[in-house]
């Protein structure tokens, strides 16, 4: 079983959503052959908090305007560390930065087959740490060179 053309349909909108509020790490899973409640995963994640919910209400704001659809659940909205969009046909996850490296969604559905994304959401691969580069660089200028 694939996932559906709906699904991709969605896939695609909020990949692309998330690339234009400048999500780090957008990739796709096709889950529809190891699960039965949904087709697809969507996983972005951001730097900060305020970024993390600005990706979720953009995706959120274009799946409606664009396709109709409203997610049937919405969890982690109020410490926006990981935010879940479940709008049955797939699921989207927007994290923080700390609980995508923690987490490692990644790791646990390497084996599905990753999906085909608009080119501005496959450009933010490896943006997640580069960022974490940058900021290591910062902090380290911050204190002299020295890491306390």
């Amino acid at each position: 079983m694939t996932a559906t053309d709906r699904s991709l349909e969605l896939i695609n909108t909020a990949a692309q959503a998330a690339a234009d509020k400048l999500a780090h790490d957008v990739i796709a899973y096709d889950v529809s052959d190891v699960l039965s409640i949904t087709d697809a995963f969507l996983l972005a994640s951001a730097p900060n908090d305020r970024q993390v919910k600005s990706i979720v209400d953009e995706i959120e704001e274009r799946l409606n305007k664009d396709l109709g659809a409203k997610p049937v659940r919405r969890e982690g909205d109020r410490e926006a560390r990981w935010v879940l969009l479940d709008y049955v046909d797939i699921v989207v996850h927007v994290q923080h930065s700390e609980e995508r490296v923690f987490y490692a969604l990644e790791r646990l559905w390497k084996d599905c087959p990753e999906l085909e994304l608009p080119a501005d959401a496959q450009a933010t691969r490896g943006k997640g740490e580069e960022h974490a580069k940058l900021q290591a660089a910062e902090d380290a200028a911050e204190f002299g060179g020295e890491l306390r």
